[in-house]
């Protein structure tokens, strides 16, 4: 399924009977040798909320949280029938979201709307390696270039940088610098982000193991929030991607909704072939 273009494989922890090795999220993700993918969703059994989720990035790392993931998440569950109801609750790495079926067509899900948390700006929680009270417009050195950045963790760590104009070859350049940058100790997402007017924004999106990327829900909602704190845009607004848009809604609280449309590619089986293949080494 894909998320305004940004694509999930799909998974049943309990009918999959290999294990789920980072070699092996690599093969599946891969357009050549597996299927090809922006990652993995993972449905896991919960003590805790109706549903448990986990999410796989394409280099074979876990992600504590994915905004289309979760969308994704939701239109699997309700229209494969698990989900009974067009509300649940689904635990992620981190804490509880909750999710709910905005719009369906012919009894499948079509938009979908999940309720993100809250954004917290503490170093210390997102994690950034300092001890200011907030990391805001603060300067670091990626590369041959200085960058203004700005940190918020919305279930997992984003660093919002606003540009007047927006450069695909230069996040190209200069995101993977951002996300490894040893200032953050978990590496980072990262967003370029323009204000359009007082109700809309433009993003690109480098995402922390999975490179570029068409869309990202926690993106934009990482960059929303940066953009309210600033006083730059209203927290009522619609965030523009090259895969699509979301509508993103922030409150006083900080608590973050997120609407966006999710849509259905192919279902199948794993062949045997692949899976036997799954722990071999990708050639370069």
């Amino acid at each position: 399924m894909h998320g305004l273009g940004n694509e999930y494989i799909i998974l049943e922890s309990e009918h999959v009977d290999f294990q789920l090795t980072a070699q092996a999220i690599k093969r599946l993700c891969n357009i050549h040798f597996g299927i090809g993918s922006d990652g993995i969703v993972m449905k896991v059994p919960s003590a805790k909320a109706d549903f448990g989720f986990r999410v796989y990035n394409p280099d074979g790392s876990e992600a504590e949280k994915s905004g289309n993931g979760l969308r994704i998440f939701s239109k699997y569950l309700f229209d494969y029938g698990y989900a009974k109801t067009r509300q649940f609750s689904v635990e992620t790495l981190t804490d509880i979201v909750h999710a709910e079926i905005f719009e369906e067509t012919q009894g499948k899900a079509s938009m979908v709307r999940v309720d993100m948390g809250k954004a917290v700006f503490a170093p210390r929680e997102i994690p950034v390696s300092s001890d200011l009270p907030e990391f805001i417009g603060q300067k670091i050195t990626a590369g041959d270039r200085e960058f203004e950045v700005n940190c918020v963790s919305v279930g997992n760590p984003h660093c919002v940088v606003i540009k007047p104009e927006l450069d695909e070859k230069e996040i190209r350049t200069y995101g993977p610098l951002l996300e490894n940058h040893p200032i953050f100790p978990h590496r980072i997402n990262v967003q370029f982000a323009k204000v359009l007017s007082d109700c809309d924004a433009q993003i690109l999106i480098w995402e922390r193991g999975a490179g570029y990327t068409l869309a990202s829900g926690s993106s934009s909602c990482a960059a929303s929030s940066i953009l309210v704190k600033k006083g730059l845009i209203k927290g009522d607004l619609t965030v523009h991607m090259q895969g699509g848009i979301l509508k993103i809604n922030i409150d006083s609280d900080w608590n973050i909704r997120m609407t966006g449309e999710v849509r259905e590619i192919a279902r199948g089986i794993l062949s045997r072939e692949l899976i036997e293949d799954l722990n071999r080494p990708i050639p370069a």
